[in-house]
C-alpha cells in the first residue's frame, strides 16, 4: 500500500538502507536462527504483556522508534502516529527532524513521549531542542549516537530524495502519478522541521538530502563528555539510541543512562554491521541489571518480541513496521499494525504458556 500511494523517491526513503543493504535484511533474518521452545498445560486465558521501560508503564512491549520526516509519508504524519500509539497505550518518539513541533505533541497526547536527539554543530540548536522537550513534558530523552557521518544510501542517491522534496522533471512525474499525495502535500500546510527552522534552514526550506544533513550539520566531534553533560541537561530518564558493542553499554551506564536502544539505524549507516538481535544477549549478560536494554529495529512479527524479550530485552523498538501502515492509511493504518502486533503477542504468549513478560526466559530459546 505504501509503494502505491507514495512517490517513488519517498517510498524508496522508507525502504533503503545503506550500500547493498545486508544489514538491513540482516535485521530481519537474525530471528530466524533462534527458536521458541513452548511449555504446555499452563492453563491461561489471559495474558499480561503490559512492561516498564525507561520509567513508562506499557501496555504492551513494542513502542515505536523516532523517525523523521513523517508528514512527507502521510499528511498527518507524527499526530497519526502519537495518536495510534496513545490508543494503544504504548510510547513512541518524535525525531529532531520531526514534521510536528514537540509543543502540539506535548500538548494534546497524553502516552509516554520519547525525544529522539542529534548532536548539532549549533550547540545553541542542541540546547534548545532540550529545552522545549522538557517544557513539553516528554518523558526521555534518546540521543542517537551513530550518526557520525551520513550513511551511504544508494537508493536515495538514485532517486534524489531530499527534504523538501526537490522539484524536478523526474520527480515532477512521479509526483504526478500519485495525486492523492501530492495534493495532500502541495495544498496542505507548508512542510517544514520545526524543531529546526529556526536555526537552520536546511530540511524545510532548502532542500538537502538526509545522509548530507547528518554528514555537514551534525558534530562529528561528539565523545562521551557530550553525552554525559547533555543528560545532566536533562535530568530525566536519558537514553543512547545506537550502542551495539558491550564496552559502549557499560560506558553508557558509567555516564548515567538509564536505557540504551540496541539499534543500527535500521541498516541506513555502517552496512556489514551486526544486528541488534544478533549481538542483544552479550550487551544484556554485561549490563542488563543496570540499565534498560531496548532491541530496535527488524521487528515484523510478535514472536521477534517475544524472542528479544526472552533474551533479556525490557522492550523492543521499530520504525518500518508502523511507517509503512502510516505512509498507507495514516493513523488508521499506524493503529492496524500496531494491532495485528498486539494480537501476536498475546496469542503467542498463550502458545509459549506464559501468562506475563517476566516469565519469558532463555529457557524458552534454542539456537540453530
Amino acid at each position: 500500500m505504501a509503494k502505491r500511494r507514495l512517490p517513488g523517491p519517498i517510498f524508496h526513503y522508507i525502504d533503503g538502507a545503506a550500500d547493498d543493504e545486508v544489514t538491513y535484511r540482516r535485521n530481519t533474518e537474525a530471528y530466524e536462527g533462534c527458536d521458541l521452545v513452548p511449555n504446555v498445560l499452563a492453563g491461561i486465558k489471559s495474558i499480561d504483556m503490559s512492561i516498564t521501560v525507561m520509567g513508562q508503564k506499557l501496555n504492551m512491549p513494542l513502542f515505536c522508534s523516532p523517525t523523521a520526516l513523517k508528514r512527507l509519508f502521510h499528511h498527518d504524519g507524527e499526530k497519526a502516529v502519537a495518536k495510534a500509539a496513545e490508543k494503544f497505550g504504548t510510547m513512541f518518539g518524535i525525531s529532531s527532524l520531526g514534521s510536528v513541533s514537540v509543543e502540539e505533541i506535548g500538548s494534546t497526547i497524553s502516552t509516554p513521549k520519547l525525544f529522539q536527539l542529534y548532536f548539532h554543530k549549533d550547540r545553541g540548536l542542541t540546547n534548545s531542542m532540550i529545552e522545549r522537550c522538557s517544557a513539553a513534558k516528554f518523558d526521555v530523552l534518546a540521543l542517537t549516537v551513530d550518526t557520525i557521518t551520513g550513511g551511504n544510501r544508494e537508493r536515495d542517491l538514485r532517486t534524489g530524495f531530499t527534504s523538501p522534496p526537490r522539484l524536478t522533471l523526474k520527480s515532477f512525474f512521479s509526483f504526478a502519478m500519485h495525486p492523492r499525495w501530492a495534493i495532500n502535500y502541495f495544498t496542505g500546510e507548508k512542510f517544514e522541521l520545526p524543531q529546526l527552522k529556526e536555526y537552520v534552514k536546511e530540511g524545510s526550506s532548502i532542500s538537502v538530502s538526509v545522509a548530507d544533513y547528518f554528514s555537514t550539520m551534525l558534530d562529528q566531534s561528539m565523545n562521551w563528555q557530550d553525552a554525559e553533560d547533555v543528560r545532566k541537561k536533562w535530568g530525566k530518564q536519558f537514553c543512547l539510541k545506537g550502542i551495539m558493542s558491550v564496552a559502549d553499554a557499560k560506558r553508557a551506564v558509567d555516564i548515567g543512562a538509564t536505557a540504551i536502544m540496541v539499534s543500527n539505524h535500521g541498516g541506513r549507516q555502517l552496512d556489514g554491521s551486526r544486528s541488534p538481535f544478533d549481538q542483544l544477549a552479550e550487551i544484556v549478560d554485561a549490563v542488563g541489571d543496570r540499565i534498560d536494554v531496548v532491541c530496535d529495529g527488524g521487528i515484523t512479527r510478535g514472536t521477534h518480541v517475544l524472542k528479544a524479550l526472552s533474551v533479556g530485552a525490557k522492550a523492543c523498538s521499530g520504525g518500518r513496521f508502523y511507517l509503512y501502515a502510516l505512509a498507507g492509511a495514516g493513523q488508521a493504518g499506524v493503529e492496524r499494525a500496531l494491532e495485528n502486533l498486539r494480537a501476536e503477542i498475546e496469542r503467542d504468549m498463550k502458545l509459549m504458556g506464559c501468562r506475563s513478560v517476566d516469565q519469558l526466559s532463555r529457557d524458552n530459546l534454542r539456537w540453530r
